[in-house]
C-alpha cells in the first residue's frame, strides 16, 4: 500500500515539473511580442530568471528574442535594460574596501536583483509609468500615507457605529463612562438612558451628551459651571471604501474610520497609466462630495479637498481626459494631464520651469490633426494663451552652444582661460587681464585664431615684442579670437648633455648654461677608483654638414680632487655634449680563481700576474695530496657566454654588504661617521634602485615592438648546447707537472675551477646499450669488455661511433679501417657512450616507381647504344 501511495507521489511531482517547465517554454516563446517599455525592472526580472531556469544566459535570451521575431529595435532595448540591471547591481554592491561582488551571468540572480531591488523605491514600474507625472506618488515603498491614529479627535468627526467614547466628568464631581456607539447610532448612559450620537460631529454629540448629563451633575451647565466635562475617542471603528475606474487595484478596502481620499488610494495603488489624476470623485449616498486634484497637492500642497471618508464611500477614477508629453531640458519631463483651460504656463509650472539649457524663446508642438501630424510653433509671448491638446508632444529646445562676448588666451601667460570681450578690447588689455606673460614667453611672435563669419578658422600672425613694446598696432578683438603666446621652451628641443664611463651614475642630464666637464661629473656621482682624470673626451655636435666632420672631439685633463682649474673654465660644454671617462691603464679589480678536490690547500686565489699558469695554482695550493688522480684532472672555464655580475653589480653588492653591517636596526649603536657614513649608503643604493627601475621600465616598452630571432633557437638542445655558459677544458695535468710553463700549461682566466680528483675506480656506460651502468674498471680491458658487462648493444646502436668521455674532459672516438674497428682505450672514471643511428626514410611506392623508370630508360638508352 504505501509503495503505491509513493509511486502516486511521485508520478504527480513529476508531472508538475514537466508542467512547470512548460509554463516556462510557453513565456519564452512569447518573446518576440514583447515590448520593452512596458516592462518593468520587476518584469525583466523575471524574464531573466526564466531564462536561467531553462540554462539561457542573457546573450542568449537576447538572440532567441530576434530569432523569433522581435524587432532589432525592442531587441537593443531589451539587451540594454538587462545590461543596466546587472551593472546597477555591481555598482550597489561595493563592499566596504571599495571591492565590487561579481555575478557570472545569471548564475547568481537572486543576489543581482536583491540589492536593486532594495535601492530603487519604483523597481516595480516600466518605464512608461515613471513618466507619468504623480504615478509615482503611490508607488514609492518608502513614502507611507497611513493615516496617523495618534492625533487629538478632530472636532469635525462623524461618529459611527462602532465608535468608542470615553467620557470624563471632573471638577465638584467625578465619574468616568466608557460607552461604545450601536449600531443604532446610540449610546447608553447609565441613569440616564440612550442618547443619540450616530452621524454627529464630535462637537455636537459633546454638547448633547453634556444636556444630558446635566440632569444629574447640575454644575455642568449654567454661566458658572463647577463640573466639566471631557470627550474622546478610545478605539476607532473600521469603514469600507470602493475604488473603481481606472485605479490600479480596483475593489472594496477595509480602513480606519480617519482615513482620507489619499489613504485609499495608496492602499488601492493609486491611479493606474489611464487614470485620471485631476478628477478623482468621491460619491457618497450616490451624491458627488467631492473632486480631487492630485496635482494640487503634488505642486502647491493643497489637501483642502482630501476628506475624510465615511462608511460606503465610493472613489471613482476616470480615464484621462487630455495628456501632453513633455520633452527637453525642464525639470520634470514626462507625461502630464491638462484640465480645460490649462496653458503651456500652467504645464511650465508642473514641470518645474525650464532648466538653465532650455531655449525659452520658442517651444514646438506636434500634434494630432484632420487624421495626420502637424507642427506648430509657439513663442514665449503665447505661452500664457496657447492651450494644449490631447495627445500633444511639447519640444523644448537647448540654447545655442555659441558665446556672444567671449575671447581666450592660452600659452605662457600667468592665467590662460576665458575672459569678456569688452568694448575696444585689444591684445594688449587681453594680456592684462591674464595677468600678464610667464618669464619664457616668446615674444617674437604669437597667433591670433579668428572665428570667420562662416565658422572656418583663420589666423592672424602678431608680431608681439612690438606690440609690447608700444610700436606695433595693438590688435582689436572679436568674438571667439583665440590668442595663443608659445612658450620658448615648447619651440626648442630640449637640451641635455650626457655622461658615460667610469662615474657613479652614468647617463643623460639637463644642460646648464657654463656648465662644465667637472660640474657634470659632480652631478653623475663623481669619479669611480677606476676612472682616469686625464684624456677625458668631449664629444659635440657638428655645426658645419659641409666639412664632413661628425662630431668635434676634444680631450680635457680634469684634477682629481675635482677643483676648477683655468682648462677647464675655458672649455664650458654646450647643449649635446657627450663626455667620455676613460678606465685608468693600471686599474684592475682582482680575478678569481677557484681549486677543488685533491690538494694540500683547495679554495679560491687571487691571480698575481696576468701570466699565472696552471702549475702555478697547484704550487700555491701546496701541491697534489697523496691521494690526488691528477689523469682525471680537468679545467671548467667560462664561456663568452657566461652572464657574470657587471661592475655595476659588483659594486652595488658591495653597497649593500656595507649597509647590512651599519645598518642601526640590527647592528650596535653607531658613532657619528658610521651614521653619516649609513646615510651616504643608503642614499646611494636608493638612487641605484631608481635607476634600475626606469632601465626596466624602457626594455619592457622595447620588448612590445622588438624580439629576438636566432635560427638555432628551433633545436633547444643545440641552442642549450651553444649558450652554455661554462665549458670543461681537458687537461693532462701530469705532463703539466713534469713539464711548468709548457704549451698544455694554460694560463688561468679569471672565474677558472680546476678539479682534481681522487683515484677513480669506475667505467660508466650510457646511450645505446641494454642496460646502462656502472662497473669497476678493470685494468686492460677492452671497450667491448665493457659493453658486456651493460648487457651489450642494443639494435638501434650504432657501433661505429661509440665514443670515451675520459675524466679530465677529453673525448676519444672510435676508428675504422678495411671494417676493422678500432675502439678506443677506457681508464679510470671514463665514461663509455654509444650513440644512435639516424632514422632511415623507407622509399615510397612512388620513389620506387621512379628508380624502375629510370632503370628501364637508362636500359633502352644502352640498347642503342649497342644498336
Amino acid at each position: 500500500m504505501f509503495t503505491k501511495v509513493f509511486r502516486k507521489i511521485w508520478l504527480m511531482a513529476f508531472i508538475l515539473v514537466l508542467a512547470i517547465h512548460a509554463s516556462l517554454a510557453q513565456s519564452l516563446a512569447d518573446i518576440q511580442n514583447l515590448r520593452v517599455d512596458d516592462l518593468s525592472n520587476a518584469q525583466i526580472e523575471q524574464l531573466v530568471k526564466r531564462a536561467e531556469a531553462n540554462g539561457i544566459n542573457s546573450t542568449q535570451l537576447v538572440a532567441i528574442a530576434q530569432e523569433r521575431g522581435m524587432p532589432p529595435s525592442e531587441a537593443a532595448k531589451l539587451s540594454r535594460r538587462i545590461n543596466e540591471l546587472m551593472n546597477g547591481s555591481n555598482s550597489s554592491n561595493q563592499n566596504q574596501n571599495g571591492n565590487f561582488s561579481r555575478n557570472q551571468d545569471f548564475g547568481g540572480s537572486v543576489g543581482v536583483f536583491d540589492s536593486l531591488r532594495k535601492s530603487d523605491p519604483y523597481y516595480d514600474l516600466t518605464p512608461e509609468q515613471k513618466k507619468i507625472f504623480g504615478f509615482k506618488l503611490f508607488h514609492n515603498r518608502e513614502l507611507d500615507f497611513s493615516p496617523s491614529l495618534n492625533i487629538p479627535t478632530p472636532s469635525s468627526y462623524v461618529i459611527g457605529s462602532g465608535d468608542q467614547l470615553l467620557i470624563d466628568i471632573y471638577g465638584a464631581s467625578q465619574q468616568s463612562y466608557d460607552l461604545t456607539v450601536t449600531p443604532e447610532g446610540k449610546i447608553f448612559v447609565p441613569n440616564i438612558g440612550p442618547i443619540q450620537v450616530g452621524g454627529s460631529t464630535i462637537e455636537a454629540a459633546g454638547a448633547r451628551i453634556k444636556t444630558s448629563l446635566g440632569r444629574i451633575y447640575s454644575g455642568l451647565l449654567g454661566s458658572s459651571p463647577n463640573t466639566f466635562l471631557e470627550m474622546r475617542l478610545g478605539n476607532i471603528r473600521s469603514i469600507k471604501v470602493s475604488l473603481v475606474g481606472e485605479v490600479t487595484k480596483p475593489g472594496t478596502y477595509t480602513l480606519p474610520s480617519f482615513a482620507t481620499v489619499f489613504n485609499a488610494l495608496y492602499s488601492a495603488g493609486g491611479p493606474n497609466e489611464t487614470g485620471a489624476f485631476r478628477n478623482i470623485q468621491v460619491y457618497r449616498d450616490s451624491k458627488l462630495v467631492a473632486t480631487i486634484d492630485i496635482y494640487d497637492f503634488l505642486i502647491n500642497g493643497d489637501q483642502s479637498s482630501n476628506i475624510t471618508l465615511n462608511d460606503n464611500d465610493v472613489i471613482i477614477v476616470p480615464a484621462y481626459q487630455a495628456r501632453v508629453e513633455l520633452i527637453g531640458p525642464v525639470r520634470r519631463e514626462g507625461y502630464f494631464e491638462v484640465k480645460q483651460g490649462n496653458s503651456l504656463s500652467d504645464l511650465f509650472k508642473y514641470a518645474g520651469g525650464f532648466s538653465s539649457l532650455a531655449f525659452q524663446d520658442r517651444v514646438t508642438i506636434r500634434r494630432f490633426e484632420d487624421n495626420q501630424r502637424k507642427v506648430i510653433d509657439v513663442a514665449s509671448a503665447s505661452f500664457d494663451s496657447f492651450m494644449p491638446k490631447d495627445g500633444d508632444e511639447i519640444l523644448v529646445g537647448e540654447v545655442l552652444e555659441r558665446f556672444q562676448n567671449r575671447v581666450q588666451i592660452t600659452g605662457a601667460v600667468n592665467r590662460p582661460g576665458e575672459y569678456s570681450l569688452d568694448e575696444g578690447m585689444g591684445v594688449l588689455e587681453l594680456i592684462e587681464k591674464a595677468q600678464g606673460l610667464k618669464p619664457e614667453a616668446f615674444t617674437n611672435r604669437a597667433t591670433l585664431y579668428r572665428t570667420n563669419p562662416d565658422l572656418t578658422l583663420g589666423a592672424i600672425s602678431l608680431d608681439l615684442k612690438e606690440i609690447l613694446e608700444g610700436n606695433g598696432t595693438n590688435a582689436a578683438l572679436k568674438n571667439e579670437d583665440l590668442l595663443f603666446i608659445p612658450n620658448r621652451y615648447d619651440i626648442q628641443e630640449e637640451y641635455y648633455v650626457k655622461i658615460s664611463g667610469e662615474v657613479n651614475f652614468p647617463g643623460t642630464y639637463p644642460f646648464a648654461s657654463n656648465m662644465t666637464v667637472g660640474d657634470l661629473i659632480l652631478r653623475a656621482g663623481g669619479f669611480l677608483e677606476s676612472a682616469a682624470n686625464s684624456s677625458i673626451e668631449i664629444a659635440s655636435r657638428a655645426r658645419d654638414a659641409s666639412s664632413g666632420k661628425i662630431a668635434e672631439i676634444s680631450t680635457l685633463t680634469i684634477n682629481s680632487s675635482l677643483q676648477l682649474s683655468e682648462e677647464e673654465a675655458s672649455k664650458p660644454l654646450t647643449p649635446f655634449d657627450h663626455v667620455f671617462i676613460r678606465r685608468s691603464p693600471g686599474f684592475e679589480r682582482e680575478q678569481i680563481v677557484a681549486v677543488r678536490g685533491e690538494v694540500r690547500y683547495p679554495g679560491e686565489f687571487v691571480l698575481g700576474n696576468a701570466n699565472e699558469r696552471i702549475s702555478d695554482l697547484i704550487t700555491r695550493s701546496g701541491g697534489l695530496s697523496q691521494f690526488a688522480y691528477p689523469k682525471g684532472a680537468s679545467l671548467i672555464r667560462r664561456t663568452v657566454y657566461y652572464k657574470g655580475k657587471t661592475e655595476e653589480e659588483l659594486r652595488e653588492e658591495s653597497l649593500r654588504q656595507m649597509w647590512e653591517r651599519l645598518n642601526p636596526e640590527t647592528n650596535r649603536e653607531l658613532n657619528e661617521a658610521e651614521k653619516l657614513l649609513f646615510e651616504r649608503v643608503d642614499k646611494k643604493l636608493a638612487e641605484i634602485e631608481q635607476k634600475r627601475l626606469e632601465q626596466e621600465n624602457e626594455q619592457s616598452g622595447m620588448d612590445e615592438f622588438f624580439t629576438f630571432s636566432d635560427t638555432l633557437s628551433i633545436d633547444p638542445a643545440l641552442n642549450q648546447e651553444r649558450f652554455k655558459q661554462e665549458d670543461l677544458v681537458g687537461i693532462d695535468l701530469e705532463y703539466i707537472l713534469k713539464n711548468p710553463g709548457s704549451e698544455a700549461d694554460l694560463i688561468l682566466m679569471e672565474g677558472d675551477i680546476l678539479q682534481v680528483p681522487k683515484q677513480l675506480q669506475t667505467v660508466r656506460m650510457v646511450g645505446e646499450v641494454l642496460m646502462p651502468t656502472t662497473t669497476r674498471f678493470d685494468k686492460g680491458k677492452s671497450l667491448k669488455h665493457y659493453i658486456s658487462k651493460a648487457g651489450g648493444f642494443t639494435e638501434n646502436a650504432r657501433k661505429s661511433k661509440a665514443y670515451v668521455v675520459y675524466a679530465n674532459g677529453d673525448a676519444a672516438q672510435t676508428r675504422s679501417f678495411l671494417g676493422i674497428k678500432n675502439y678506443p682505450t677506457v681508464e679510470p672514471g671514463a665514461e663509455i657512450v654509444v650513440p644512435q643511428k639516424p632514422p632511415r626514410e623507407r622509399i615510397s611506392t612512388a620513389g620506387w616507381i621512379g628508380i624502375a623508370s629510370s632503370l628501364a630508360t637508362l636500359g633502352i638508352l644502352v640498347q642503342q647504344l649497342l644498336n
